[in-house]
């Protein structure tokens, strides 16, 4: 038989949505939410999926994502990430709520060099947590913090999320790159200034004031290591390397500054190191295959037209039509990864986007920080289930605090949403002919 649109729909997500409701992980609800369509309909066969699969992985973009996630493994492993604490210490440690500021501009140093933020969490959240409530902040602030400042691993560049996105739907990686800084410093500066005023209302102390010496050997310890995004990012603007050669660059890079310039990693750290990469990516890969075959079966069945047909009919205009995907990315980052959200529910508002004339770049953009926001915000919220745990506390003592920490992160992202210009300036300056 020939299975119809809104049948092969209604099969597709009403599975997906059974088996992600039975704690199935997100990964595997669906591949398996794929196989009754696929057995009901007489044009698909089970090699097709598997050929559609093996295409999603036949992508030297996606080779980025493994060692970018090395390069983080290798940062925290090596305990350069203390280095940058350091950095961001006697930066921003000398205002107010010193900590929770050296927290965020430590997420910011740390997001320009991994791409990940559950790296950030994870290694800037066993140091940070307890030093915070070691001096007093309370342990719900700490938390909430952690989880909010390491959703810039994802915004700022180097970003894997762009990466799959630039692979995903043909746009330049370069000038998504680009495109995520000055929404990173604007989300930053937002987090900043809500650590200030937390810091005037509950009298929490500053991290010190530092001295000449301190900033000489905060930069000494840690300049080598914040080179890494200007070799990254400047390498893939000025084309001389591609995102995935940027990347092992990166990896390269800061596996020469643990074993050799800081001698903090040992033969037997790199074995370590490199199970978790394995472990992580693997996951990350296999979610992409099988998000990939569950996008091309909505494809193959024309939903997304029907979704254009829908959106374009209510003539909402560009400012409601970036809105509306805004929503929908924040609503489905509540429950799935990033990674398959933006190859099933981007490559579908994809064509809405362009019939309402969102510039792509503007975008990728809105889908990507939307995104970064499922990452503190339950029940998926992987980066505060991390931050959670360091504390030892229950993810629920922490959402008034990750509520109120995510208003003016979401009055950025409206920002970005009014004024697409933000995300759009820097790479029509220095990446014109990406941008036309």
């Amino acid at each position: 038989m020939i299975v119809s649109t809104a049948h092969a729909c209604a099969i597709l997500v009403g599975s997906f949505i059974f088996l992600v409701a039975m704690r199935v992980p997100v990964a595997f609800a669906l591949g398996i939410a794929t196989i009754p369509v696929v057995m009901m309909d007489i044009r698909l066969t089970p090699f097709l999926i598997m050929d559609r699969m093996f295409q999603s992985y036949n992508s030297f973009i996606l080779l980025a994502v493994p060692f970018f996630l090395l390069a983080a493994n290798l940062m925290n492993s090596g305990r350069i990430t203390d280095r940058l604490i350091e950095l961001a210490r006697v930066l921003t440690g000398w205002m107010p709520g010193g900590l929770g500021h050296v927290n965020v501009a430590v997420s910011m140093l740390f997001a320009g060099i991994s791409g990940s933020s559950t790296a950030d969490a994870a290694g800037c959240g066993k140091i940070l947590i307890p030093a915070m409530t070691k001096q007093g902040y309370d342990a719900r602030f700490a938390v909430a913090i952690t989880a909010c400042s390491s959703v810039m691993g994802v915004i700022i560049p180097p970003s894997i999320l762009m990466i799959v996105w630039g692979g995903v739907m043909s746009i330049s990686v370069g000038a998504l790159f680009l495109a995520g800084a000055i929404p990173g410093i604007l989300i930053a500066v937002a987090l900043m200034g809500t650590v200030f005023v937390y810091a005037k209302i509950y009298d929490y102390p500053t991290a010190g004031r530092p001295t000449l010496c301190d900033f000489w050997a905060a930069f000494k310890g840690a300049g080598l290591a914040v080179l890494t995004p200007v070799f990254v990012i400047g390498g893939i603007v000025a084309g001389i390397v591609t995102p995935t050669e940027s990347a092992i660059i990166a990896a390269g890079y800061s596996l020469i500054l643990g074993m050799f310039v800081y001698r903090t990693i040992t033969v037997k750290d790199l074995g370590h190191v490199l199970y978790d990469t394995g472990r992580f990516a693997s996951i990350s890969l296999f979610a992409i295959g099988t998000a990939s075959i569950f996008g091309w079966l909505l494809a193959f069945y024309d939903v997304p037209r029907l979704i254009v047909d829908a959106l374009t009919g209510m003539n909402v205009g560009p400012f409601a039509t970036s809105l509306i995907i805004a929503a929908l990315f924040l609503f489905f980052g509540l429950f799935i990864d990033a990674i398959p959200t933006i190859i099933i529910l981007g490559t579908v508002l994809y064509p809405v986007a362009s019939a309402a004339e969102i510039h792509p770049i503007a975008f990728a953009m809105i889908g990507i920080v939307s995104l970064a926001f499922g990452l503190v915000t339950p029940p998926y919220g992987l980066c505060l289930l991390i931050s959670a745990a360091i504390a030892g506390l229950n993810v629920v003592q922490v959402l008034r605090d990750v509520a109120i920490i995510l208003v003016p992160m979401l009055a950025i992202l409206l920002l970005l949403i009014t004024f697409p210009e933000i995300a759009l300036w820097l790479p029509g300056v220095l990446m014109p002919q990406a941008v036309q």
